[in-house]
């Protein structure tokens, strides 16, 4: 494995994150869904939603991380997971294709935001959920961040409804996050 692969991969999996299996309190799924997993990198989310789905379409713009993240799911015998090279503004998905969108810790840094959003609603079969999980941008925030009043109507914008709005006291890297869950 080269050292910048090897390097990615340490720095995701020791990143501090929301626990997933906490996000099926707030998602319901069906064994027929079809989940996206945006950013998935080394499969935090995908691996940990495998087994409530039909199908986990995990959406990287990295090939050598999802390579990565599909060894991790062949050893543990799941095989439902489907790797997607691809960019959040140019999602290479069919238009209402997928019951439910997982964004997790990956918008913040997307430009402009809207193509994103607007991308997740195309895909998104009408009455779809998306989960946004974010850093909340505060003062003391380092690199970019998206505040959740901003999300909140950037989401809205790109036509979605809000569900629901949590704070949870659970912080990552010592910063507060935010989770909306939207309905197409």
């Amino acid at each position: 494995m080269n050292p910048k692969l090897q390097k990615k991969i340490s720095t995701l999996d020791n990143t501090e994150r929301f626990p997933a299996d906490q996000l099926m309190e707030f998602l319901p799924v069906n064994k027929n869904d079809k989940v996206l997993d945006l950013g998935a990198g080394t499969g935090y989310i995908s691996l940990s939603i495998a087994e409530r789905v039909q199908t986990v379409y995990a959406l990287d713009c990295d090939k050598d991380i999802l390579d990565y993240m599909e060894t991790l799911a062949k050893n543990r015998g799941i095989a439902n997971i489907k790797s997607v090279v691809g960019d959040f503004k140019d999602i290479p998905l069919d238009n209402q294709f997928i019951d439910t969108v997982i964004a997790s810790i990956a918008l913040h840094e997307v430009q402009p935001l809207s193509i994103a959003l607007k991308e997740i609603n195309r895909i998104l079969k009408d009455k779809g959920l998306f989960l946004c999980i974010e850093l909340e941008k505060t003062e003391a925030s380092k690199g970019p961040r998206v505040s959740s009043k901003d999300m909140e109507v950037e989401i809205m914008d790109a036509g979605f409804t809000i569900v629901d709005k949590l704070y949870p006291s659970i912080k990552i890297a010592n910063q507060s996050i935010y989770i909306i869950l939207a309905q197409k």
